[in-house]
């Protein structure tokens, strides 16, 4: 091992030591079994001789790879050497690492201890793991690494842009550039405004906070109810008729004389939510005494909205923990049901009992498992968003989350994908939504590329930091045919026929009666199609296309054009009888274990085709003005 390189803290010896000891005390466990098993000389008495060898050469291998591994931060890689017997070098370069997180349970937290995963862009595994390091260390590691991954960004940008040479942000010569730059647009800005307040037009009005609310609602209203331009009252006919409008009334306003908390996103909604929104901008370029940026904040998500987050959200590793309890303790688990079930009526044991003692066990143990997986849910969301932040460091966001584990990490900018909101009935029942940013590769929450930006904050906030973020103009989506709703009713009925068939085969080979009953069913059909119908729609703007599906957990997502890698048309059986088509839209990470792709349901063939040909050509025009510029697709400091 060079001699440069860095060794891992010395607890992770005793780690990797108790590790691969527990591990290897196996070995010759199983061999001396098997062994047993075909030779009589041999006997399955002597594993408890046999086993301390094997423990203590696991032991052994633990203490050896700890002094066989070694890391080290150079000017172009990040270089981890590792392995006993057989040795791996790895050189990471900084241009491909995307994000280093930083990962501490409740030991590690008591021991000052973490473990650091250096991910890149290549897929779900970590490129290398450092297990472990001390929490000092770590945080130096990743700031270190994520300053100098900046740089390599600034090389490339540089590259492309034919400039000779490195990179160098302390230089004199770009700060004059970048002054003189700025000055340029201060002047053009204030030759626009003069312009705008001599001209006689009601253009520089700034919209006020009811016009606000209304193109935030675009976001939400039901696809039927929408607003549609032909009943919008016209202006020009009141003006023919004498009566006195408000630019009448008011004359031109000029921009620079209008209240600037009048048209504030933040003021309007701020109600101490954790938004820093009056945070002096002048301090995002401020470093500290290490000359690294520091950190800005953008979102902290309150104890309410983690409450709030907490009650209105099921987590699918809450069902696999319940799952996961009944079938490792099945009779541990009938008997508690049997007991919580005789009071009101449930069968004294399994092998006894009526019709009606089966079906009140049955609706019981039903509740009792609604109940419990609600609960661990609860619990699993608070503890996993506790003390949530979000903030940004250069032009990444960087988060921090964890009650009882505490993980630290960093989204990209330059590697969003696409920006979903999210929310389910109870969210929107209360006003609340979450914002989701889809990155290419690896994501923290997912291992498929999604990650909170900002788990729960009022509807019309997530709007605008959407808004905000991303440069999308507010959506208005398209209705799809109603063809479509008479197909979604047709499936619902099938799919309500399957299950008052299954009802009857139960009834069939077991005591239960009554199968007729499974038949109310039917009546939760129309609804259901309604609902999938009108929360389903599309909006084709100049830069970027939205996608809104799904009622339990609906998802608005805003892919910029130059982010989609394929636009497919997919058409069932079905589909094709009744002239309808399904666009997919395929991202770099659009793809993931609780998310599927974005895709436009069951619109008109016709239309389907013109809004596929239409992306295809809005895709080359995005690269194209992408090339020409600079533009990271979304903005790092999206409040």
């Amino acid at each position: 091992m060079a001699p440069t390189m860095n060794r891992l803290h010395p607890l992770s010896a005793v780690t990797y030591a108790l590790q691969y000891g527990f591990l290897w005390l196996w070995i010759p466990v199983v061999l001396l079994l098997v062994l047993a098993g075909a030779f009589d000389p041999i006997s399955g008495a002597w594993v408890p001789f046999a086993a301390p060898f094997g423990f203590l050469a696991g032991v052994a291998y633990g203490i050896a790879y700890y002094y066989r591994f070694g890391y080290e931060i150079t000017s172009d890689t990040v270089d981890v050497s590792s392995g006993v017997f057989a040795r791996r070098s790895r050189e990471i370069p900084y241009g491909r690492i995307q994000n280093v997180d930083i990962r501490q349970g409740v030991l590690q937290r008591l021991l000052n201890l973490a473990i650091v995963s250096i991910e890149t862009a290549g897929g779900g595994a970590s490129e290398a793991t450092l297990n472990f390091v001390s929490e000092a260390e770590a945080t130096r590691l990743q700031r270190e690494i994520r300053r100098r991954t900046a740089a390599a960004r600034e090389r490339r940008r540089a590259e492309k842009k034919g400039t000779t040479g490195g990179v160098d942000t302390d230089t004199e010569a770009e700060t004059e550039t970048e002054t003189e730059t700025e000055n340029e647009v201060d002047d053009a800005a204030s030759d626009a405004d003069a312009d705008t307040s001599s001209a006689p037009t009601d253009a520089s009005r700034q919209p006020d906070s009811r016009e606000r609310r209304d193109q935030h609602d675009l976001w939400d209203h039901p696809l039927e109810s929408g607003p549609d331009p032909a009943d919008e009252p016209d202006a020009e006919p009141a003006a023919e008729a004498g009566l006195e409008t408000d630019h009448d009334r008011l004359g031109p306003q000029p921009v620079d004389a209008v209240d600037d908390d009048e048209y504030d996103t933040f003021d309007e909604f701020d109600d101490g939510d954790g938004f820093d929104e009056h945070a002096d901008r002048d301090d995002r370029n401020e470093f500290d005494e290490f000359g690294h940026p520091q950190k800005q904040p953008l979102f902290d998500l309150q104890a309410r909205e983690l409450l709030l987050y907490s009650f209105t959200s099921i987590r699918a590793a809450a069902v696999a923990g319940v799952l996961f309890v009944f079938f490792l303790g099945t009779d541990l688990v009938f008997d508690y049901l049997l007991t919580v079930a005789q009071p009101v009526g449930g069968p004294e044991d399994l092998g006894t009992g009526t019709p009606t003692n089966y079906g009140i066990l049955t609706i019981v143990s039903l509740l009792n498992g609604i109940v419990i997986t609600y609960v661990l849910s609860v619990a699993y969301t608070f503890a996993t968003y506790y003390d949530f932040r979000l903030g940004r460091v250069d032009e990444d966001f960087v988060y921090e989350r964890g009650l009882l584990q505490r993980y630290s990490g960093s989204i990209p900018a330059e590697k969003v994908q696409s920006v979903t909101v999210t929310d389910n009935p109870l969210q929107r029942l209360i006003g609340y939504a979450g914002l989701w940013v889809e990155t290419a590769g690896y994501g923290p929450e997912s291992n498929g590329g999604s990650q909170s930006a900002v788990p729960l904050a009022e509807k019309a906030r997530v709007y605008t930091f959407t808004e905000n973020l991303t440069g999308v103009e507010t959506p208005k989506f398209e209705q799809l045919p109603k063809l479509a709703r008479r197909r979604y009713l047709a499936r619902y009925s099938i799919i309500a026929g399957v299950i008052v068939a299954i009802a009857f085969g139960i009834t069939q080979v077991t005591v239960l009666e009554r199968w007729y009953l499974a038949a109310i069913v039917f009546a939760a059909v129309p609804p259901a199609a309604h609902l999938r119908y009108v929360n389903l729609g599309y909006y084709v703007g100049e830069d970027h296309l939205v996608v809104r599906r799904g009622f339990w957990k609906r998802q608005t997502t805003v892919i910029p054009y130059y982010r989609i890698q394929t636009v497919s048309t997919r058409r069932s059986i079905f589909q094709r009888r009744l002239g309808l088509a399904s666009l997919v839209i395929d991202t770099a990470s659009s793809r993931t274990m609780v998310r599927g792709t974005p895709t436009i349901y069951d619109e008109e063939l016709g239309d389907a085709r013109d809004v596929h040909g239409e992306c295809r050509e809005r895709l080359q025009t995005a690269l194209r003005k992408r090339a020409e510029s600079d533009d990271l697709g979304v903005s790092v400091d999206f409040t």
